[in-house]
């Protein structure tokens, strides 16, 4: 069965998963890109550094955010979000957005990238002494979709039992 995910599973999908794409667009250029972000009151929150998706979204500050859960190939949920790029530059929005970051939860093996600082996984004394650029993406637009096969898990259960 198919199914659009309501503004709840929508919301619920995106605070349940630490990855999801950017995609930006500028100079003629498009760029899909994987980020480790967190999800508050219908902002993204993300760390990075100077590169590509920075200077495009400074550029055209419209991106699109795309993110998913996959039981597998017949359960699935997906959520395409647009909105627009804001970089935190002032001293209490970066460390307001950094909180965010810090607090959210990871698995205990992660990706250095997730990783703000090098004391992680305990939050430096002043946020500020994180490097890097912390943007928001405030959501403007959700939608969503998942696909649920009965017959699959049925299936499943029964083999699972034999």
């Amino acid at each position: 069965m198919f199914g659009n995910l309501n503004e709840k599973e929508i919301d619920a999908l995106i605070s349940s998963q630490l990855v999801g794409r950017i995609g930006c667009h500028a100079d003629g250029i498009t760029y899909v890109v994987p980020v480790s972000y967190a999800y508050e009151e219908n902002c993204l929150y993300i760390h990075t550094k100077e590169g590509m998706k920075i200077s495009m979204m400074r550029k055209n500050p419209k991106v699109c955010f795309q993110t998913d859960h996959l039981d597998d190939m017949a359960n699935w949920k997906s959520v395409v979000a647009w909105g627009e790029f804001e970089e935190l530059n002032d001293p209490d929005e970066r460390t307001a957005g950094l909180q965010k970051l810090l607090h959210r939860k990871l698995p205990l093996i992660s990706s250095e990238t997730t990783h703000l600082s090098p004391l992680w996984p305990f939050a430096p004394v002043d946020a500020m002494d994180i490097p890097g650029i912390i943007y928001r993406i405030r959501l403007t637009k959700k939608t969503g979709r998942f696909e649920e096969s009965t017959n699959l898990a049925f299936a499943s259960r029964k083999y699972q039992a034999m």
